[in-house]
């Protein structure tokens, strides 16, 4: 029997379930389906864990530093990977349980476990369940991405979610992928005391960002022991004695093969959407299955959306929430918003944290403007040296003409917060030097924000 409701949403990420309870307050009949666990991405194998991860990994960092600071300990400190993967469990397991039950409790919306299949451009299927509605909203997510190279189909290998399951620590953990993922992983388990070797094909490792910034990345983490491979080609995995794993590869220099325990492919990630019948609702979809969307989240057939990583325009948890937040305003605010209007804006999460908005310093040139830029090493940045977090360093790009600040890259302590301080003044859209003027608190790292502000030297 076909059951009728005014809308509909498939996936319980960062949009969906945010957009059923505002459709739900406005007396709307919802219905929202997941097929699996609740949360997407963010809640069960991305921020929530894996910053979970993070945390558990600097305090096992700053234990072996307590020297450094003063402290002397009583015994040999030692990482219980056990309680590690409990704590980051119970931690993801309260997220998780908390969002279904908000939905379950929530009046008007209707929760189904299950896997949605479109039947035309106005029907859903869950199991037995056919469900129809004017309003579809697509929030389905994505996954990592399995390459095609030799001996993947027959060589044992981890991905950002099946790592997190593992209770052993790695020996030799490989990452093939000089990504975020491969990067945040690669420092956890080398400060968790796995060895740690990073593959990257490119030339440099996240090749998108500055080349001053990921040399400085790559500084980083040889301080810390973790091998890196650049320009690694024709890689191909095999099965080693022992239960190990080989990686061979073609490296400029270094040896031809890195054999280790584990291996995490961390090349990619690609949307959720190949089996939910796609074809039968009309939807568009580009060459790598992203779901083809305008600038307000609409899809080419009228009445339905795509929000959050299955439409290619953006892969974070606050861009998903953001798309939430576009398409309410939309539809229930009457207020017209844009994913155009959005500025570009990212951490990192390595230690020290990336905090990114807007251009990068490569694109600020590449678009002919005049540019100005201010840049301080973190060294001389009192708050870092109080906290012995020195490395990295600040930039900020103003457009010369404008006065308008163009982008800014903060690797460095506290980065990861700082950074809103620019972002802020981006989306205000005022001159830089309404924050070079600004009375900020000391000791901060944001502080020297105005600093170099006040010292911008033309490009």
């Amino acid at each position: 029997m076909k059951k009728d409701f005014d809308a509909i949403v498939i996936g319980t990420g960062q949009s969906g379930p945010f957009l059923a309870v505002r459709l739900a307050a406005t007396g709307q009949r919802v219905a929202i389906i997941e097929r699996h666990r609740f949360g997407g991405t963010c809640v069960n194998t991305g921020c929530v864990p894996t910053k979970t991860l993070v945390a558990s990994a600097y305090n096992a960092h700053m234990v072996a530093r307590a020297a450094d600071f003063g402290i002397q300990l009583a015994g040999t400190a030692r990482v219980d990977i056990k309680r590690v993967k409990a704590r980051k469990d119970e931690i993801v397991e309260k997220s998780r349980n908390g969002l279904e039950a908000w939905l379950e409790n929530t009046p008007n919306c209707t929760v189904y476990c299950g896997h949605a299949r479109f039947e035309s451009p106005r029907e859903v299927s869950v199991g037995e369940d056919l469900l129809a509605a004017p309003q579809i909203f697509i929030n389905v997510g994505g996954r990592a991405a399995i390459p095609s190279m030799p001996g993947v189909e027959n060589t044992p290998y981890l991905t950002n979610s099946t790592l997190l399951d593992l209770d052993v620590l790695p020996r030799h953990l490989i990452i093939i992928g000089g990504g975020y993922v491969g990067l945040e992983f690669g420092q956890i388990f080398r400060r968790f005391g796995s060895d740690v070797t990073i593959i990257e094909r490119a030339s440099r490792l996240i090749a998108h960002e500055d080349e001053d910034v990921s040399a400085e990345i790559e500084a980083i983490l040889r301080r810390e022991s973790i091998g890196v491979r650049l320009n690694a080609a024709c890689i191909a995995l095999t099965r080693r004695e022992n239960e190990d794993v080989g990686v061979r590869l073609n490296c400029t220099e270094g040896p031809p093969e890195v054999r280790g325990s584990h291996v995490l492919l961390a090349m990619g990630r690609r949307p959720n959407t190949a089996d939910l019948n796609l074809e039968k609702s009309g939807v568009a979809r580009d060459a790598r299955g992203y779901v083809l969307v305008d600038n307000q989240l609409r899809t080419n057939v009228p009445g339905i959306w795509a929000l959050g990583d299955c439409n290619g325009r953006g892969a974070f948890t606050h861009t998903s929430y953001n798309d939430f937040e576009i398409v309410a305003a939309n539809l229930l605010d009457h207020e017209a918003r844009s994913v155009a209007d959005t500025i570009t804006a990212y951490n990192l999460y390595i230690d020290p944290p990336l905090g990114r908005a807007g251009m990068t310093e490569r694109d600020a040139r590449q678009s002919g403007r005049r540019l100005l830029k201010g840049s301080r090493a973190m060294t001389r940045v009192g708050r870092a040296v109080e906290k012995g977090e020195s490395q990295g360093f600040m930039k900020v790009l103003v457009d010369a003409d404008s006065k308008k600040i163009l982008g800014a890259a903060i690797l460095g302590t506290g980065g990861d917060e700082a950074i809103h301080c620019v972002l802020d003044m981006m989306y205000a859209d005022v001159p830089y030097t309404v924050m070079q003027r600004a009375m900020h608190i000391h000791p901060t790292v944001s502080e020297l924000i105005p600093t170099i502000l006040g010292e911008l030297q033309p490009v």
